[in-house]
């Protein structure tokens, strides 16, 4: 029952700091994705105290070797996907992650789901889509027609894909060290290398980055949390059924749209997100 909390909060962190990110005035993107994994360094630095330094092994290496530039990849592929593209055919195809996972999974773990817990995972994938999906605009299937014309779309596929490979090699590497190690490990690569990639961007705005420092701060505490909860929940279950509980995530947002953006079409995304809430009850169940 542990795993399904942890999972669930790290869901919850994960909504806040899209909210939170959402009232800073900054309009550079890759600036964005950079401080959120830069600000994250209070939670990463409580958490050094904590962490002792397992034995290491060539498994744990050779995960990490794939596993940092996969991530990085995939947080870049994710940026471009909604600059390019309308969100509304964009950030469907994010949850898709836990439907890939089951293949992934099998393939670099060995981990299957049963046939209930398959049945859960379909519906929260299926309630994510509709929750994210502006039927007020597009058809149902436009996004799906939208990936042969739409270079975001194709490029979301690409990094919800990317995700299912690097949330099983976070598991390897955690089973081949520790859970705290390989959170503050992971975490200086990522804010490393995010850093020198965009250095010139950041230079070159960092008044405005400065004028947000406390949103800024915000965001990448909370993002710093939602990695935590994270690592602890997928040590603790398959990956498909953690990824499918943590994109339940999309349930918070439909919260913190309505209430602190007044966003509108409720009814809409409050219907994908009783499917989600069904699905992670089914996977719970089973």
């Amino acid at each position: 029952m542990l795993w399904f909390i942890y999972s669930l909060l790290s869901g919850f962190f994960f909504a806040t700091s899209d909210a939170i990110t959402k009232k800073v005035k900054l309009d550079d993107d890759y600036i964005i994705a950079w401080s959120r994994l830069f600000f994250s360094l209070p939670v990463v630095l409580v958490l050094l105290f904590f962490t002792t330094m397992p034995r290491l092994d060539s498994t744990f290496w050779l995960s990490i070797f794939f596993l940092a530039p996969l991530e990085i990849t995939a947080i870049l592929l994710y940026i471009k996907a909604i600059r390019k593209s309308p969100l509304s055919l964009t950030l469907p195809f994010l949850s898709l992650t836990p439907l890939f996972l089951i293949l992934t999974s099998f393939i670099l773990l060995g981990e299957f789901p049963t046939l209930l817990g398959i049945i859960g995972i379909l519906l929260i994938v299926f309630g994510a889509y509709v929750l994210n999906l502006n039927l007020t605009k597009y058809r149902f299937l436009d996004p799906f027609k939208a990936v042969l014309r739409e270079k975001g779309s194709m490029l979301m596929v690409i990094a919800a894909f990317i995700f299912s490979i690097t949330s099983n090699l976070g598991k390897i590497a955690i089973l081949h060290s520790n859970t705290l190690f390989f959170f503050v490990l992971q975490a200086f690569l990522l804010i490393a290398v995010l850093t020198i990639l965009f250095f010139g961007r950041i230079r070159k705005k960092f008044a405005a980055v400065k004028s947000n420092i406390k949103l800024l701060s915000l965001t990448g505490i909370t993002y710093g949390l939602m990695f935590f909860f994270h690592v602890v929940a997928i040590t603790l279950v398959i990956v498909p059924y953690m990824i499918s509980i943590k994109r339940t995530s999309s349930i918070f947002g439909v919260l913190y749209g309505h209430f602190w953006f007044k966003e509108k079409h409720i009814t809409q995304r409050l219907f994908g997100a009783v499917i989600m809430i069904l699905g992670a009850a089914i996977i719970l169940l089973s």
